[in-house]
């Protein structure tokens, strides 16, 4: 037996809010975060028959027959079992807790910060809430869904979180 001992530590840790006039960003809990695969030509999302509130999970659409979908507390292997169960006529689940970070930008000016660094139409009526993208910010491909009239929710891939931060926060200093 080794003395090497593996120790999580979240992506964004020693990160605090950035708390500006009219937008803050925040890391958000590194909880549960796993993609469906389903056939791309299914009309439905698989979780639509399935309860996902037991786990305290929200569906995120990705693209035709993808979604994630998002919890703020890891699942138990066995709570994930059962959800694999429970869709695996329509859809295959794939974890990726572990690869993806999730970050809260929220506030008047946040629309404002996001056109720095995105062509997705932000505006309400274009982009209402529960809405989704998968886009660029700057050079950085994350999924982007607008969680309240002025609150996003950014999912990133692990290695790129501390940079995508880096970016949000130099893209929103206008507003010190």
């Amino acid at each position: 037996m080794t003395e090497y001992r593996i120790t999580l530590r979240p992506a964004l840790a020693g990160k605090p809010a950035v708390i500006r006039n009219g937008v803050s960003i925040e890391a958000l809990p590194e909880g549960a975060l796993l993609h469906l695969l389903g056939n791309p030509s299914a009309s439905a999302m698989p979780g639509h028959d399935v309860d996902t509130t037991v786990a305290g999970l929200s569906l995120r659409p990705v693209s035709p027959g993808q979604w994630f979908a998002v919890g703020e507390t890891a699942l138990p292997r066995t709570t994930l079992a059962a959800l694999e169960t429970a869709v695996k006529a329509k859809a295959d689940i794939v974890d990726q807790s572990h690869g993806r970070v999730r970050i809260l930008l929220r506030g008047p000016m946040a629309v404002k910060v996001l056109a720095k660094g995105t062509a997705v139409d932000l505006a309400l009526s274009a982009f209402p809430v529960g809405q989704t993208a998968t886009t660029l910010i700057g050079h950085i491909a994350a999924h982007l869904t607008r969680t309240g009239d002025d609150a996003f929710e950014l999912i990133v891939l692990r290695g790129f979180a501390e940079s995508l931060w880096d970016d949000l926060a130099r893209m929103s200093l206008e507003f010190s």
